[in-house]
């Protein structure tokens, strides 16, 4: 088998059998037999020219050669050798075509338009046919066999509806040399319109659409402006030109203002006269009674009504003629089947994606070829290709609006086209001068929609732009309805906006149907909003309702229906980020209100890093300043965040609970002091940590706030002695029954997790899988990433301590990439490093080991986490045991009791017995003396110098 060459400037022989279907049907026995000889001696062939068949499909094959001579002296042979064969009832006939252009391998496959240009010319040819495209006869044309010959058959239109293309015919002695015309386009009743541009993607929605008019008699692309419904109708009617032998036609209705004039417009189309006497439509209708034909009428939804009557009459009496319309919104008749049409396919540009991933999307394929055109030199690099993916994502995969982008590359970087889509109307102008004057500029293609609205309709349209990710009915019903739309009658203007292709309808959202615009109309509405006037109120609107549902979703946050909540909240995050933003210059202190609700939402998502930015900036604000509850609330948590980034909370924490206690809140200063408590853990005040949490715990049970209880005795487990198990198991095992009575998922998600790895650390290994499997699959229900990589990295614990190294590698895989989903950086991943240091030091993967465990220890350092850091220096002490280098190991593990003994941080049972092994591995491989020095300089070392002495002693 031949090796299917690398991308570039190829030569292609595409070949296939005629008329095989109808062998099919007649003797598919023989049929079968046939095949298999047939294939055979093309890929015997192919291979022999150095060709390589990289697909094949039924009876087709595609091939491809580095050389063009290779490729014909192929088809050659090839039809000399299917000729010569006696195929007996079967009799087959093989039309080829060969042709010669740049592609991109992906996958084992091609892509590029060569591909479909040379499947057009192998559809031109007839059975025992050899079709050479011009480019290919220049590069073969010199090379011939001497008994072959090259044939012009002149300048022909291929199906593909783009430039002619100058046809050759190769024959050679002894094969079939005269044939019927060429099937191109001049050999069909048609008046398709050549195209100037190469049709990019949309293979799957030819396939459909062609299905659908086998189907159905009216068939209708819907879609918004711009996502090149036309383009799609032209591409589709000529593929089907074998199957309407009385004609494909094409009516454009665009530049129609008069509804009357849609017969009379066909009727010229067709070729027809005018009988006096007779309405137009009774001609019509009586020339076509009989005839089987494809009439396409492109952009009715400025006629739509007149369209839909047209169609309905000419249905009716015509029973062989098959309508394709194009419009934004259906026609409405009775028998009509739409097809949507949606924008191409672009790049997620939040997920790091190669220059090969990212050309595989349509949307950007798009703007490659049509950036050539405007630019020879423009190629899509790996330093332009994020910019190309921005454009594309934020021009929503919109044709035409690509192509108007596309176009600026002669002028600007894409780079600097990204940057300036915010102000896209201005700049996406400049269309093609003889493009309807709606197509030459992106606003001109919405004002010809926005335009056609009813004033309740423009009114919905502009108001809606308020949204920004989508919203519910519920959302717009209430803060769009008055002033212009009838009170509780949103719904009706909106079902208008949807079947005109303005507003998507999300119908598989797992909660409830919501709706979004495309941002380009997004942009035009918002500014039409502002026009008017209206921009304020509206705003304000959405800002009362996005804090009346917060406030609606906090006590179910913690309740049985957390699952549902958490997802409604996160399918609106976008809408609470602009809620937040508005109040920043609105009113603060609602800001302060909305943020603080969805507490649980951003400790226990992934989202919490970056939401914390807007909590600063609303504390900022003036009004902000003053002494409130709320005020308190939004310091703690802010603390609370801080305290998982590389920051000191601990001031905000305590200036929380100052406040809380000069206004008298109990409630607020139990909160304040929980959080307080972690953050003196994790800063190595186990004493003051436990006593500031258990007031917390008195506070909290004084109030009657079982939540509350239960999360301060979660935490309080964590503060424990790493020894006292029943101690530790009480206080997780008393909140685990609290949160199960109250049915908060996250809280027994949380406590299991907890109750798993105090298990771990005191070897109940079957007890810790248990509690840990069970939290992962709560977690895993939640669909959050906060807990559950915590959870994760336990699991990998587990199994490395069992040393199934393989699973174990795969929690903490999983733990880096939900970390890095969520958007964090390898600071946050600290304890998954330092667990993975463990893991590979106990595979003998030192090397790893060593990389791991200073990238930890330098995250903990910046983190200030001491605990972490002496745990990481522990692990670094171990390698140096297993290293042969004692008195490091010695000294490190010296310096790490002394800490332990200041931050009063006993080592757990199961790492006691780690450090007594390979201590006393270090113990044995020193002297008496030697090692008791080591461990006397240990003891007196502070934490920066263990640190330093830590890794300036590792070896190269």
């Amino acid at each position: 088998m031949s090796i299917a060459p690398l991308g570039g400037t190829l030569t292609f022989l595409f070949t296939d059998i005629e008329g095989s279907t109808q062998l099919w049907e007649k003797s598919p026995e023989a049929m079968k037999l046939a095949l298999a000889r047939h294939d055979d001696i093309l890929r015997k062939v192919i291979e022999m020219h150095g060709g390589c068949v990289f697909k094949t499909v039924g009876d087709a094959f595609y091939a491809a050669f580095t050389s063009a001579p290779d490729a014909a002296s192929a088809a050659l042979d090839a039809q000399r050798r299917i000729q010569a064969e006696s195929w007996g009832e079967t009799p087959i006939t093989v039309r080829m075509a060969v042709h010669t252009g740049a592609v991109e391998m992906r996958d084992n496959d091609y892509f590029g338009p060569p591909l479909n240009r040379v499947a057009r010319l192998m559809s031109a040819g007839h059975g025992g046919q050899i079709l050479l495209s011009t480019i290919t006869y220049e590069l073969v044309c010199s090379s011939l066999p001497v008994d072959a010959e090259l044939r012009d058959m002149g300048e022909r239109g291929l199906k593909d509806l783009v430039r002619p293309e100058r046809i050759y015919q190769l024959t050679a002695s002894g094969l079939q040399a005269e044939f019927p015309p060429l099937k191109t386009l001049e050999a069909f009743r048609t008046n398709l319109p050549q195209q100037l541009t190469s049709f990019i993607g949309r293979e799957k929605e030819i396939g459909f659409v062609k299905r659908l008019i086998a189907q159905h008699r009216l068939v209708t692309l819907t879609g918004a402006g711009g996502t090149g419904k036309t383009r799609l109708s032209l591409q589709v009617a000529a593929d089907l030109l074998d199957s309407f032998p009385d004609g494909v036609w094409f009516v454009e209705l665009a530049p129609l203002s008069d509804p009357a004039l849609i017969p009379q417009t066909v009727l010229m189309t067709l070729g027809l006269r005018e009988e006096t006497g007779h309405p137009i439509l009774e001609t019509i209708n009586r020339s076509l009674r009989a005839k089987k034909i494809l009439l396409i009428l492109d952009n009715c939804e400025h006629l739509v009504e007149a369209a839909a009557q047209f169609a309905h009459a000419l249905l009716h009496t015509c029973t062989d003629v098959r309508l394709l319309t194009s419009s934004r919104e259906v026609l409405g008749i009775h028998g009509e089947k739409a097809c949507y049409v949606a924008s191409l396919s672009i790049p997620d540009i939040h997920i790091p994606q190669s220059l090969a991933k990212i050309t595989q999307y349509e949307a950007v394929n798009l703007f490659v070829d049509r950036a050539k055109t405007a630019l020879a030199s423009f190629e899509l690099t790996d330093t332009n290709a994020f910019a190309v993916a921005q454009i594309c994502a934020q021009l929503d995969g919109i044709p035409l609006a690509i192509e108007l982008a596309a176009a600026r590359v002669k002028m600007l970087k894409a780079e600097q086209i990204a940057q300036r889509l915010d102000d896209r109307f201005r700049l996406l102008t400049g269309g093609s001068r003889t493009a309807l004057p709606r197509q030459q500029t992106l606003r001109a293609m919405i004002d010809w929609s926005y335009d056609l609205l009813s004033e309740v309709e423009r009114i919905l349209l502009r108001r809606l732009s308020v949204f920004a990710g989508g919203w519910t009915l519920e959302a717009a019903e209430t803060i769009c309805q008055g002033f212009g739309i009838d009170d509780y009658n949103v719904f009706d203007p909106l079902a208008q906006l949807v079947n005109k292709s303005l507003v998507v309808a999300d119908a598989d959202d797992a909660i409830e149907t919501r709706y979004r615009l495309l941002e380009t109309v997004r942009q035009y509405a918002r500014e039409k909003l502002s026009g008017m006037g209206e921009g304020m109120m509206v705003r304000d609107l959405h800002l009362q309702y996005f804090l009346n549902l917060a406030e609606r979703a906090e006590p179910e946050l913690d309740g049985p229906h957390v699952v549902e909540w958490l997802t409604r909240i996160e399918s609106e995050l976008d809408n609470i980020s602009v809620a937040l933003e508005w109040s920043l210059n609105r009113d603060a202190q609602i800001g302060l209100r909305l943020f603080c609700a969805l507490f649980v939402f951003w400790a226990e998502s992934d989202y919490g890093h970056p939401a914390h930015k807007w909590l600063k900036l609303l504390l900022d604000r003036p009004e902000s300043q003053v002494a409130t509850p709320i005020r308190a609330k939004a310091l703690t948590m802010l603390g609370f965040f801080l305290g998982h980034a590389a920051g000191n909370p601990l001031p905000i924490l305590q200036e929380s609970v100052a406040l809380s206690r000069k206004l008298g809140d109990q409630q607020g200063t139990a909160f304040g002091l929980l959080y307080l408590g972690v953050q003196l853990f994790r800063d190595g005040d186990v004493l003051l940590s436990r006593k500031v949490t258990t007031e917390s715990l008195m506070l909290y049970r004084q109030l009657g706030d079982k939540l509350g209880v239960a999360f301060t005795l979660s935490y309080l487990g964590s503060m424990v002695d790493n020894n006292e198990y029943d101690r530790t198991y009480a206080y997780l095992n008393e909140s685990l029954t609290i949160f199960g009575e109250i049915g908060n998922l996250v809280g027994i998600a949380r406590n299991l997790s907890n109750l798993g790895n105090l298990a771990i650390q005191h070897g109940h290994y079957e007890d810790a899988r248990g509690w840990l499997e069970k939290s992962l699959a709560i977690q895993r229900k939640l669909g959050k990433a906060g807990s559950m990589i915590y959870t994760l990295t336990h699991l990998g614990e587990l199994a490395a301590r069992a040393r199934e190294i393989v699973q174990a590698r795969a929690y903490y895989e999983e733990c880096l990439s939900l970390i890095h989903q969520a958007g964090g950086s390898l600071t946050d991943a600290r304890w998954v490093l330092v667990k993975l240091a463990y893991t590979a030091m106990w595979q003998d993967d030192l090397t790893g080991a060593i990389n791991l465990f200073i990238q930890s220890l330098q995250r903990f350092n910046e983190a200030q986490e001491k605990i972490g850091v002496v745990y990481t220096l522990e692990g670094i002490a171990s390698m140096a045991a297993r290293q042969k280098q004692p008195k490091r190991a010695a000294q490190l593990f010296a310096y790490a009791n002394a800490a332990r003994k200041i931050l009063d941080s006993s080592r757990p049972p199961v790492e006691q017995a780690d450090m007594d092994r390979d201590l006393a591995l270090a113990r044995a491989q020193c002297d008496e003396a030697g090692f008791a020095a080591a461990q006397a300089a240990g003891d007196t070392m502070n934490m920066d110098d263990a640190i330093a002495f830590a890794v300036a002693q590792i070896p190269n």
